[in-house]
Formats: C-alpha cells, structure tokens, sequence
C-alpha cells in the first residue's frame, strides 16, 4: 500500500517546483501556465512536445529548464540526414583491445532537447521511443539503463512549414503534454528585447537532480479518490464515443492525465487531486492524442473545441474534500 503523503513533504515539493518555474520565467517573459505545465511535466515522469512558428522561444525554454537543473543535459538537433545511432548510440570495434566498444549517442542523459524533431525522417524519430516509455535503451542486444531524472522535451515547427516530417502516432502518444509558445504581449516582447542575451548567461542551477526526484516521490503519492479516478476514466472513454472523433485517447492518455493531476495539486499545495485539476489539464494532455473526424474538420472544429464540449457533457463528480469543504 502507498504510504500517505505529509503536508510537509507537500510543502517542500512545491518549494522546489516554485523556484525552478521562477528561475526559468527570469529568462521566459509572460509565458507563466507553459513554464509551469512543462516543469510539472518533468514532476510527472512524463515529456513534453512544443510545438509553434520559429522564433517563438520554444529551444529557450527547454535550454532556460536544464540550467535551472543540476544534471544532465544534451541536444540533438534532428535534420533529415541524422540517424538512429546518433540518438540512441552505436558499437563501434576497437583494434586494441579487440572488442567492441559501446558510444553514448545523444539520449543518453538526464534532460534531452530533440530540436526541431519533425525535421528528421520517422525512422530517426522511432530511435527515441523505448528511451521515451521504458526508460532505456537497446543497441546491439545490449541495454542501457538511463538515469533519472530523465525527460525528451523535443520542438517542433508546424506541419505545412517546408522540411517537415509529420510524427508518427506512437511517438505522439508518448508525450504527457503538447503545447504552444504563442508570441508575447507587447510589454513582454519590449522586455525580451531589453534583456538581450544577459539573462540567459546569468542563469544558473537553483535544484539538484535529486531534489526532482524527491518531488517526483511525493507527486506519485498524493491522493487520488476513486470519484477523481472515475471522472478521468470517463473523459477518456467520452473522447472515443465522440461523433466529432475519429481515434480517441489511448489508456496511456488517463494514466498521464492522473500523474500531471498529482504533481498539479502539489504545485498547489495540496496532497489531494480536485476534478477541478483535471479539468484544467485535459486539453494539454488529451488534445494530441485524438484524431478529429473528417467532418469535425470540415466544421473548422479543434481538439481543444471538441474536448471543451466532451466536458461539459460529463458531470463533475461530488468529492471527499467538497464534503470537507461544505460545498
């Protein structure tokens, strides 16, 4: 049975989670719910897909991330000519010792920058699947384990730009979340341009690796009640009964939904998920992972219009904690 988590623990988390958000936006201006959805993805064991126009900030962001994180990090910068063995690694012959010899290719590391991942071919793109889901990797009948923390946060351009691969479903389907930059405000876009490239060469570690793991530790504890569980199923189960969808949300988009909920409530200060959590997280979790019918395109519809209208059609569950409340 999972041992209950302590306030305190719940306290501590959401220090550590509050000052890597806050040490990234000194770099990222205006873009507070991405910052903060891309570090708790990082809490939830899950990665991340931004997807928007170059220029955007998207390579920044994951760059401002891994500096404010004592651990780790490499890029990989995937063009149409990279190959697998430059992701996953390959063996190579050593004339002295006579034997093979394994090279690290450049997944092996704790934070991992697939820049620009749909300007590969999907056969590179693949290399990163069993890194993404089993936490290794294998070359050669020989397995690699990764170490922890280890998170993919990859760009990517949008699809009709020239030079781009679309990426295949499996590989979506890994992603805990999908976002977009979005240009800043006015004010925001003067202050990037006023700060220049100082506040990236001021950055630097405010967490260890192992403080993310702690968190990591109490995210996976915080309580989830069977209304909160059946809210979620639901929703899922919704977007694959939907007219207005073609191919709904796999078993693995529920499981991601609950762990980002958890680490959510624990950025909140909470040791417990509210439907209200999740709510607020099924677009960025559940949106990539739906396939609109041909007429719901037709209709101009987006995944973030149908699931609106998957949730208002499922009743909020009465929880434990409203009765707590007196709600």
């Amino acid at each position: 049975m999972t041992q209950a988590v302590e306030q305190s623990e719940v306290q501590a988390a959401q220090q550590v989670i509050e000052s890597v958000i806050a040490n990234v936006e000194s770099v990222v201006q205006g873009k507070h719910d991405t910052v903060e959805l891309v570090v708790l993805a990082l809490v939830a064991k899950g990665h991340a897909l931004i997807e928007d126009l170059p220029g955007t900030g998207k390579t920044t962001l994951v760059s401002a991330l891994a500096k404010s994180i004592d651990c780790g990090f490499k890029r990989i910068q995937f063009t149409p000519d990279i190959m697998p063995s430059d992701v996953s690694g390959f063996s190579i012959y050593n004339q002295k010792t006579q034997d093979f010899e394994f090279r690290p290719g450049g997944v092996m590391s704790n934070l991992i920058l697939a820049d620009e991942i749909n300007r590969a071919s999907a056969k590179t793109q693949s290399a990163l699947l069993e890194a993404m889901e089993e936490r290794q990797v294998t070359v050669d009948s020989n397995t690699y384990q990764l170490e922890e923390p280890f998170m993919v946060l990859a760009t990517q351009n949008p699809i009709e730009q020239f030079g781009t691969y679309p990426l295949p479903e499996a590989q979506v389907d890994r992603f805990l979340i999908k976002l977009s930059m979005g240009y800043p405000a006015f004010e925001q876009e003067m202050r990037v341009l006023e700060l220049g490239d100082s506040a990236k060469k001021s950055l630097s570690a405010v967490v260890q690796g192992a403080d993310i793991l702690a968190v990591r530790d109490t995210a996976s504890r915080v309580y989830a009640s069977p209304a909160v569980v059946r809210y979620i199923v639901e929703i899922v189960t919704a977007t694959r009964n939907s007219p207005e969808v073609q191919v709904g949300s796999s078993p693995r988009g529920g499981l991601a939904l609950l762990s980002l909920a958890r680490a959510w409530a624990v950025a909140r200060g909470r040791s417990y998920v509210t439907p209200d959590d999740v709510k607020a997280l099924v677009v960025p979790t559940l949106g990539h992972r739906i396939m609109l019918s041909h007429e719901a395109k037709i209709q101009g519809r987006t995944p973030e219009a149908v699931l609106g209208s998957i949730l208002a059609g499922i009743a909020v569950p009465y929880t434990e904690e409203d009765e707590l409340k007196g709600a």
